[in-house]
């Protein structure tokens, strides 16, 4: 039960962790791409001094490495958005492979704990005991007793499974806004650079 306990600490950190950096993404994420977009369409150096202003939210890094660069052709324009996309989500990512490793160790070291609490029960059981153990229930008081940690075990597992799905469904959210908001950027820049060459 010792490594369990200390298994659901770790567990709980990290979904702490994790609760905490997506309430704060999600609260300002939607607000800050539409503010930058809208300045884009006017003036795209305004966008990115508005991008660079609020470089704490991960959508306007994202939207801020395309317009800090000094007039380049819509592939380089496109390049910087993809290759800064990839950096933002692999980092939302960062907390997973705690959760995941909770979910495959935890239900294990629970069945862990149950074969020795089991063992150890047959072990300091004697032949000619066996009917009188059974009897006062001990032996069922000690197969129960060692079921306990598959349960436990069982609970972190699926607990940290909750969560780890759910991070995966606001990580997955936050790569269908990029490509929103990336699209609606470089269609912005395209017809800007139209508009200079058709002058």
């Amino acid at each position: 039960m010792y490594p369990l306990t200390a298994l659901s600490v770790f567990a709980l950190a990290g979904i702490m962790e994790r609760l905490i950096f997506w309430f704060a993404i999600i609260k300002q994420e939607r607000k800050t791409a539409e503010n930058i977009l809208a300045i884009a369409r006017q003036d795209l150096k305004l966008a990115a001094v508005a991008a660079e202003q609020s470089l704490k939210v991960p959508v306007a890094r994202f939207l801020y490495a395309p317009l800090a660069l000094e007039e380049p052709d819509p592939e380089l324009f496109r390049l910087a958005l993809e290759s800064t996309a990839d950096e933002e989500l692999t980092e939302m990512l960062k907390g997973e492979k705690l959760l995941e490793a909770v979910i495959t160790i935890a239900p294990l070291l629970g069945l862990l704990g149950t074969v020795i609490g089991l063992i150890s029960s047959f072990y300091s059981l004697k032949i000619g005991d066996v009917a009188a153990n059974t009897k006062s229930g001990s032996l069922t008081e000690g197969i129960a007793e060692a079921l306990i940690t598959t349960a436990t075990g069982l609970i972190i597992a699926i607990f940290a499974s909750a969560f780890h799905r759910l991070f995966l469904a606001l990580q997955d959210q936050q790569t269908k806004l990029f490509m929103k908001v990336g699209n609606q950027l470089e269609l912005i820049y395209r017809k800007q650079c139209q508009h200079k060459l058709s002058k």
